[in-house]
């Protein structure tokens, strides 16, 4: 996995650091790398420029990028594409692949063992997008940067 910065120093729009973008290919162990990279990306926008993030938040945006790679390498040949933004109040995961093939929620069934994540991906985010591109198709998934009923916001720099 190797990281593929926007602009030359990483930047996009003077925002710096509010986006990351890597192409992931390989054999399984990406999927661990992408969301070690969401995590990361997710700290840096918080020590670098005091946006609060919650504990939730941080682990919602590890599940979706975990089950949105996990499909993309599965069903898809060829490199996937993750991009990772800031926009207002949350974070946007956004995962391109090179099948065509938007994906559907199936029905809830407890008997069946596996073929949750997008089920789980709808449950957990505040939006969800899944667009046809020339090549390919492209999943948006918006989880809030402040959504954490109850618990402690990580990352706030004091006033």
């Amino acid at each position: 996995m190797e990281a593929a910065p926007v602009g030359e120093d990483g930047t996009t729009s003077g925002e710096r650091a509010l986006q990351a973008t890597v192409a992931l290919d390989g054999d399984g162990m990406v999927i661990a790398q992408a969301r070690h990279l969401a995590a990361d990306f997710l700290t840096r926008v918080q020590a670098d420029h005091g946006l609060p993030v919650s504990q939730r938040a941080m682990d919602l945006t590890q599940l979706v990028v975990s089950e949105l790679v996990t499909n993309a390498r599965k069903y898809a040949p060829g490199p996937v594409l993750l991009d990772l933004r800031i926009t207002g109040d949350t974070v946007e995961v956004v995962v391109w692949d090179s099948d065509p093939v938007l994906p559907v929620a199936r029905a809830a069934d407890a008997d069946r063992v596996e073929q949750h994540g997008l089920e789980i991906v709808m449950a957990v985010a505040q939006g969800f997008e899944a667009e046809r591109q020339p090549v390919g198709k492209r999943i948006t998934v918006r989880i809030a940067l402040l959504d954490d009923p109850g618990g402690a916001v990580a990352g706030r720099r004091p006033l």
